[in-house]
């Protein structure tokens, strides 16, 4: 199957298999961020954009793709550098592996809901699992980059 996209800001023409997931096409692409966790939609790892909103490209088909513009951490790495930055300094990164995912649904985050509540915080961030820790040090440093009050 065709495929015509913008990928990372960059337009793209290739081939994809009707069945192919938006996650293996991508790592197909050699994007390295997009995780595979579960493939079940449960644990946010491979969460991509799709015209600016997150999806999980475990299950979201790759000709779905065709006509839109998918982001990866790798597009929008420079802001994905800094919000690191600032959860690390805060110790609220741990393995890294949930990383990539977890840092694109902030990022979309702090997009769609500019001034949001703890609570919408801790619901927009419900599929993102970290194996590593218990939330708490995660959840304090993004309500601080994001600048909910209590």
């Amino acid at each position: 199957m065709n495929l015509e996209l913008t990928l990372n800001g960059r337009p793209w023409k290739g081939e994809a298999s009707p069945s192919q997931t938006l996650l293996d096409f991508l790592r197909a692409q050699g994007l390295a961020s997009v995780k595979r966790g579960c493939d079940t939609e449960n644990c946010g790892l491979c969460t991509v954009w799709v015209d600016d909103a997150p999806v999980l490209s475990c299950s979201y088909l790759a000709c779905r793709a065709t006509g839109r513009r998918v982001t990866t951490l790798e597009g929008v790495e420079e802001q994905a550098a800094d919000l690191g930055r600032f959860l690390a300094a805060r110790g609220a990164e741990q393995c890294g592996f949930c990383s990539p995912g977890f840092l694109m649904t902030v990022l979309a985050l702090r997009r769609e809901l500019p001034h949001p509540t703890r609570e919408e915080v801790r619901a927009y961030l419900a599929g993102n699992l970290c194996r590593c820790s218990g939330y708490t040090a995660q959840m304090d440093a993004v309500c601080a980059w994001l600048e909910v009050e209590e």
